[in-house]
């Protein structure tokens, strides 16, 4: 039974590896598009209009934010809707659960709470760490989510941090503690069939500002510590995705460009992440529509700049003007690109083939 089992996933692997030219420049870009969506019933007609996103490929993912949250009686119903709308390649269905104060699962929809990284890391060991992370996922999977957008692995490297240290997202300002506990988040979500993204790279921990508001620089607060906990990872195995931050730093700057920042920076995620740390695993940004990004780039600009830094998937929460006419536009963007930029075309199949790799993963 075991040698069937594997000789059947060694197929799939091979056929999924053929898929990846076997599609048009279109396709291989749908999958590299997540979006956040509007409404928080499978009933609706934007969820057919989703669900016709996802069966058509011009998607390949999907994000819940607190709003999509009414009933989980309701998301359960909307994922298993998700999942089943691609036959070849599933979605990922994906969520900020990390704990604490970013959670989009809540006791007031009956879902048990768990505390904060900052709180877990005073509190526990790794093995309760652990149990807590398995239970967790496990909850989750049962709801129908795959992809869990955690956990954090900046630092505490600035107690008075806007974004991370003020809600105790972060574990340490300690990398091996940050670690340790961000090994047992991963390995808890393993166990439920779950996938993970490390956040946020290279580390926002020591920034003065919120990328979510716009233009970080922390050229002057990061230092090479706020790496360790992303190398650990990436060399035991943990890193399934890792999210790039929308954070500046001038060591990331080609001669005679702008100050983009490491979302967008090819030093950042082809030379550094790549090339240095040997990730190969998929890139996925922070959500493009933050204002560091929003108040620097026009849209086709930042799409652009963030598939020729190394980004495999483009996050977009679809708050600004939501729309599910969005991966239309997108999809438009990345395909006239491709179009005229035979290196940004390969970029694209690169990209096609890590995540259908990831998705090969999951169960």
């Amino acid at each position: 039974m075991r040698i069937f089992a594997r000789c059947a996933f060694l197929l799939f692997c091979l056929c999924c590896s053929n898929a990846a030219y076997a599609q048009s420049i279109r396709e291989m870009a749908g999958q590299m598009i997540m979006i956040g969506f509007a409404h928080d019933s499978a009933k609706s007609d934007q969820q057919t209009q989703l669900l016709n996103l996802l069966r058509d490929g011009k998607i390949g993912g999907v994000m819940y934010l607190k709003y999509n949250v009414k009933k989980l009686s309701e998301v359960s119903k909307m994922n298993g809707q998700f999942l089943s709308a691609h036959r070849a390649l599933s979605p990922l269905v994906a969520i900020d659960q990390e704990g604490g104060l970013v959670e989009r699962l809540t006791k007031s929809v009956g879902f048990a709470e768990i505390p904060s990284a900052r709180d877990v890391a005073l509190n526990m060991n790794q093995s309760g760490a652990l149990s807590l992370y398995t239970d967790l996922a496990k909850r989750m999977k049962k709801l129908g989510f795959n992809t869990n957008f955690g956990p954090v692995v900046d630092l505490i490297a600035n107690p008075n941090n806007p974004i991370i240290a003020k809600y105790g997202r972060a574990y340490s300002s300690r990398s091996d503690i940050t670690s340790k506990f961000a090994a047992a988040f991963v390995d808890g979500h393993h166990r439920a069939g779950m996938v993970t993204a490390l956040k946020h790279f290279p580390g926002h921990g020591s920034s003065a500002g919120d990328s979510h508001l716009g233009f970080v620089d922390i050229s002057h607060s990061w230092t090479d510590a706020e790496y360790e906990p992303f190398e650990t990872l990436i060399e035991a195995g943990k890193a399934d995705m890792i999210m790039a931050g929308h954070l500046y730093h001038s060591g990331y700057v080609r001669e005679g460009e702008g100050q983009v920042p490491a979302s967008l920076s090819p030093v950042a995620l082809t030379t550094v992440l790549r090339k240095g740390m040997g990730f190969d695993g998929v890139i996925i940004s922070d959500d493009m529509e933050m204002g560091a990004i929003t108040k620097h780039y026009g849209f086709d600009e930042a799409i652009i700049l963030a598939v020729n830094a190394g980004n495999d998937i483009l996050l977009f929460s679809n708050t600004i003007k939501p729309s599910l006419g969005l991966p239309q536009r997108i999809l438009d963007v990345l395909e006239a690109e491709a179009t005229s930029d035979p290196a940004f075309a390969e970029k694209i199949r690169a990209s096609y083939k890590r995540i259908v790799a990831l998705k090969s993963r999951l169960n």
